[in-house]
């Protein structure tokens, strides 16, 4: 797997605007339900891929995936209650980030964000291909 570090302003910019947004979720509009479920896990996987993204050139494909593999472990652990078990049931930030019941609407919610990630890349991939024929 080829990645190179290399410092990419755009991506941290959407990065920093997803996170604005999940606080946003997390903050004022925790009490509609869908957006706070649903919506705060499509964009979290978007976050992660825009944050590596920022800092490292990576195949996308690659990193979706494992994004992905890496979002389905986190949810499995809730099912073990893995907060609590490292004590930070007292810890509202800490169980809003590392989760604490288990679902599969949300794997269905991360595989969501990254088919959109996946779309996003092939796009972007085949207008770079493009511009590079002209």
């Amino acid at each position: 797997m080829k990645k190179t570090l290399k410092f990419n302003y755009k991506n941290f910019l959407i990065a920093i605007l997803i996170f604005l947004t999940e606080v946003l979720i997390a903050t004022k509009l925790k009490n509609i339900f869908f957006v706070r479920a649903y919506l705060g896990d499509v964009l979290v996987v978007m976050l992660l891929y825009f944050f590596v993204r920022a800092f490292i050139k990576i195949n996308p494909i690659k990193l979706i995936t494992g994004i992905f593999i890496w979002s389905c472990m986190i949810e499995c652990l809730q099912y073990f209650h893995f907060a609590e078990l490292l004590g930070f049931q007292d810890n509202p930030v800490m169980m809003t980030i590392l989760g604490n019941s288990f679902s599969w609407l949300d794997i269905a919610s991360y595989a969501a964000g990254c088919a959109i990630l996946i779309f996003m890349s092939r796009l972007d991939r085949d207008k770079n291909n493009s511009s590079h024929r002209n």
